[in-house]
């Protein structure tokens, strides 16, 4: 009995073994061993493999006057280029600030957008944002695939855009906390950010603190149904619950476009390390990369060849980051943006 007690776990061991082996192919069964060449697929002439993601820049230098003093500063934190970058793709600065016809014309120049975090909810900002959005409304509805990521401060106002509400945002407690993410019932997750997530991440996003919150604002599932608007544009996915157990929406998928809100942080978790609250374990990292993925998929579908000449003028690599975690919280690195300026 010792005996096979003793040689059980090696058993298994080779039963594992056995299935891995299964899963993969030998050089032999491929012609990698010199037998035959290498089959390589070809593009799909419907995808973009080359997509870029407009990132709108948000008033301030992001740390709160301590890294400029210049009230025209607008700047993009770093996770959020670092986030697009995880995905796939590159990214180009639509400063909000610089002249109208020079943002736009750098819209032309993007497979997707994505509204940051932040506090802005008033004046010229809203304004930019609000025909941003109907500028991807109306390149969808002329048939181009074109996606939006409104994250946290993003999803705030695509809520008020929507629902033309401006009071329709509510208190909530949850400005510096991990939390899970609570699926709605009969919640249909495919074309959602979390069709791609593997079933274990998926059970444990409900039950671990994957994700990060940030937020005062927000919307009760209640409230948000009750608004035809926004009930009508947008299906609910996940709620949470803040530090006063009041629950929130905190996952929207646009129900005939490739839109989605995020109250949570799902950059945060790779590219942040200012607050001791964010989650940064294995599995954590892995919503990190599942969002980015998602995006970036989404953007590949979109027909959009601008020149490359405008591209590469345009892109962040043409602005340095700015270090600000020495002051250890906020934003790790920002790009400052203190004097706008196109390179079309």
């Amino acid at each position: 009995m010792w005996k096979l007690c003793f040689c059980l776990p090696f058993l298994l061991l080779d039963i594992g073994v056995a299935k891995a082996s299964a899963s993969i192919y030998l050089p032999s069964q491929t012609g990698a061993d010199g037998s035959s060449s290498p089959v390589c697929s070809s593009p799909d002439p419907k995808l973009n493999y080359r997509p870029v993601i407009g990132i709108l820049s948000h008033p301030g230098d992001g740390a709160s006057g301590r890294l400029t003093n210049d009230t025209t500063s607008t700047y993009i934190a770093a996770s959020y280029v670092k986030f697009a970058e995880a995905g796939g793709a590159r990214v180009i600065p639509l400063i909000y600030n610089e002249p109208e016809e020079v943002l736009f014309k750098k819209l032309e120049l993007v497979n997707g957008v994505i509204f940051t975090g932040g506090w802005a909810k008033k004046y010229e900002y809203f304004d930019m944002v609000t025909k941003i959005f109907k500028k991807a409304l109306e390149r969808n509805d002329a048939g181009e695939h074109f996606p939006i990521y409104g994250i946290c401060l993003g999803f705030e106002l695509m809520s008020i855009i929507v629902s033309q509400d401006r009071g329709i945002l509510q208190r909530f407690d949850a400005e510096d906390n991990a939390s899970s993410l609570q699926f709605v019932e009969n919640v249909n997750i495919e074309g959602t950010l979390f069709q791609r997530f593997p079933p274990a991440l998926l059970r444990k996003l409900s039950t671990d603190c994957l994700v990060m919150q940030k937020h005062r604002w927000g919307i009760t599932p209640e409230k948000f149904k009750a608004n035809h608007a926004l009930s009508s544009f947008f299906d609910i996915v996940t709620t949470c619950i803040d530090e006063n157990s009041k629950t929130y929406v905190s996952t929207v998928k646009a129900k005939k476009y490739p839109i989605t809100g995020f109250q949570w942080h799902p950059e945060k978790n790779a590219f942040e390390w200012g607050s001791s609250q964010i989650p940064h374990s294995a599995d954590a990292i892995q919503v990190t990369q599942y969002a980015a993925s998602y995006l970036v998929s989404e953007a590949r579908k979109s027909l959009n060849r601008p020149s490359s000449e405008k591209v590469l003028k345009n892109l962040i690599y043409n602005y340095k980051p700015t270090y600000c975690g020495y002051a250890g919280k906020g934003y790790d690195e920002v790009y400052l943006f203190t004097q706008p300026r196109s390179r079309l």
